[in-house]
């Protein structure tokens, strides 16, 4: 059983989501906008509470337990905040947090979680070599793990693991098409193109906003995955098979809420504007240490 720090504020017990509550989602920092951005396109009429942990930011070099305690305040938060279900958009988060989080919340709280879409990238392969670049810690979790004994290694296919833990930083920081990044992208790219890999899996949710840097790079060597898609169709599963996928006949007035813990959503707003696409409604706020407040 996970143990969650109590919050005195959160005591009272609440009720069960209505269909109509919004889908919370989860990331250690902005990064995770490219699974919100996916959810949002597939579902068009669902509210979305993202919450973002950029005090924190980023998990990928933290350690295993570290992990898992912020990982459970923040889901903690977006249950007390009325959600629905919980998208754990961080592949560290989700390689050290799933199963805890499951068994302490149940059926009264779905959780969904991310795995690097590997298997998809060694299905496709030519090569039979594939990389994966991630953090750290998504590369040590038992997720991936499981996935490269289970599938890859009996299709035969090698899997090359590449991190590179300036990357997170530059894409918090709005520099995901810059020379520095093309500079980090290419130093840890070049060896596992070099070996032959031809599909190169984005195991961060930070990745998908490189995509233009690396396609830059190496557009006819490597063939970009993500489990962007993958994440948002079981998001739709889930609320179905629940009964909570939203009545609403038309889009709610703003789609994306985005919360902060890291006291910068200033900072970050010109940033999630390049993010997110023209013509969605969405907003940026700090929110204050202790979380107690209920969203609106």
């Amino acid at each position: 059983m996970i143990n969650l720090t109590p919050l005195s504020c959160f005591d009272d017990a609440t009720p069960l989501a209505s269909a109509d509550a919004p889908i919370g989602i989860f990331d250690s920092g902005i990064g995770g906008l490219s699974i919100a951005l996916e959810i949002a396109q597939y579902l068009p009429k669902e509210r979305i509470v993202y919450f973002a942990d950029t005090a924190h930011v980023p998990y990928g070099a933290r350690g295993d337990e570290d992990i898992r305690q912020l990982t459970a305040r923040a889901i903690e938060w977006l249950y007390r905040q009325g959600c629905k279900v919980a998208v754990v958009a961080c592949n560290t988060a989700s390689a050290f947090s799933l199963d805890h989080l499951r068994e302490y919340y149940g059926e009264r709280f779905p959780i969904i979680g991310l795995v690097p879409a590997l298997k998809p990238a060694v299905i496709q392969s030519k090569s039979k070599v594939v990389a994966v670049l991630a953090t750290p810690a998504t590369l040590r979790g038992k997720l991936i793990q499981d996935v490269i004994t289970g599938f890859a290694e009996p299709a035969e296919v090698k899997v090359l693991n590449v991190t590179c833990l300036e990357l997170v930083p530059l894409v918090e920081s709005g520099l995901a098409n810059s020379v520095l990044c093309l500079e980090c992208l290419q130093q840890v790219l070049q060896p596992v193109v070099e070996q032959g890999a031809d599909y190169l899996v984005l195991g961060c949710t930070h990745y998908p906003f490189l995509k233009d840097s690396i396609q830059q790079l190496y557009a006819d060597r490597l063939t970009l995955v993500d489990s962007g898609f993958a994440v948002a169709r079981q998001t739709s599963k889930i609320l179905i098979k629940h009964g909570l996928l939203t009545q609403a006949e038309s889009a709610p007035e703003i789609r994306l809420r985005c919360y902060v813990s890291g006291q910068n959503a200033t900072e970050l707003a010109p940033v999630l504007q390049h993010m997110i696409p023209t013509g969605m409604t969405w907003s940026i706020e700090n929110i204050v240490a202790k979380m107690a407040e209920k969203i609106g």
